[in-house]
C-alpha cells in the first residue's frame, strides 16, 4: 500500500494520500492550507484517481482546501458530525473574539456530499478496509482512522511494514498531544482518548500525526510525557 504525505501551508498541517498501489483509487486526508497542488502532484506522480477525502477534525489547519479539493474531483468528504459545523464556519472552532473576521473575512462552505462518520464504523473505500475511532478532546468530533495489521504499507518513503498504521489526526503528535485550549476542547477527555484509542494498540503500531514527523506508539509509551500516567482501557500494554 502507498501512503504519500506532506505538510500543507503555513499551519504545515500533515495532509496524506493513500491507495492500496500505485495506478489505483485513492482517498486524501485533512487536506489542509494550499494543499491542492500537492496534492496533484502526487496524484500525477503515482497515477492515482481519488474517491474520497477523510477529515480527522474541523480545525480550519486540516480542512482548508476540503471544498475546492472535492468539488474539483466529485467526491464525498467524511467527518464525525460533531465538526461537521466547522466546514461552513470554522471561526467557531478558533477562540475569536466579537466582531473578528477569520483570515479577513474569507468564507467557507460546506463540500456538495458530506458523509458522517461514527465510532467504531469501517469504511470500505480503494480497496482498502479503514477503522473509524471517535477520539474527542482536542475537538468534540475528531477522529483517529486506522488501517489494521496485516497489510503492507509504505510510509512517507520509508521501507515496508507489516503493522497497524494510525492516522492520528491532532489527537497524538510525537512527543506531545493535541491542545485542548481552543473551543470544543477539554484535557480530561482528551487523555481518556488517548488511553481507549492510542494505547490499546501494540507498539509497533506507526503513527501518522497531524503535524510533524511519523512516529510509534512505543515511542510514545515509553517517552511522550502526556502519556506517561495513563493506562490503557483494554488491548495490549506491549508490541506483538
Amino acid at each position: 500500500m502507498l501512503v504519500a504525505g506532506f505538510p500543507a501551508g503555513s499551519f504545515a498541517a500533515n495532509c496524506y494520500v493513500v491507495a492500496s498501489a500505485p495506478g489505483e483509487e485513492c482517498v486524501i486526508i485533512d487536506p489542509g492550507q494550499d494543499a491542492e497542488g500537492g496534492i496533484n502532484e502526487i496524484l500525477a506522480e503515482h497515477r492515482l484517481r481519488p474517491a474520497a477525502v477523510l477529515l480527522t477534525h474541523g480545525h480550519i489547519d486540516h480542512i482548508w482546501s476540503v471544498a475546492p479539493v472535492c468539488g474539483a474531483k466529485g467526491i464525498p468528504a467524511y467527518i464525525h458530525p460533531d465538526d461537521r459545523a466547522l466546514l461552513s464556519d470554522p471561526a467557531r472552532g478558533l477562540s475569536l473574539g466579537a466582531g473578528q473576521q477569520l483570515f479577513g473575512g474569507l468564507e467557507f462552505t460546506e463540500p456538495d456530499d458530506v458523509k458522517e462518520l461514527s465510532d467504531g464504523m469501517t469504511l470500505k473505500l480503494v480497496g482498502l478496509e479503514i477503522v473509524v475511532d471517535h477520539a474527542p478532546g482536542h475537538t468534540e468530533g475528531s477522529v483517529t482512522f486506522r488501517l489494521p495489521t496485516g497489510t503492507p504499507v509504505t510510509a512517507q518513503g520509508k521501507s515496508k511494514i507489516d503493522v497497524d498504521v494510525l492516522f492520528s489526526g491532532d489527537l497524538l503528535f510525537a512527543g506531545s498531544i493535541g491542545r485542548t485550549d481552543l473551543p470544543g476542547g477539554d484535557y480530561p477527555t482528551i487523555l481518556r482518548s488517548l488511553a481507549r484509542v492510542c494505547l490499546t494498540l501494540p507498539d509497533e503500531t506507526v503513527v501518522l500525526s497531524g503535524h510533524g514527523p511519523q512516529t510509534t506508539i512505543g515511542a510514545e509509551r515509553r517517552a511522550n510525557p502526556f502519556l506517561a500516567d495513563l493506562t490503557p482501557e483494554a488491548g495490549p500494554s506491549r508490541g506483538l
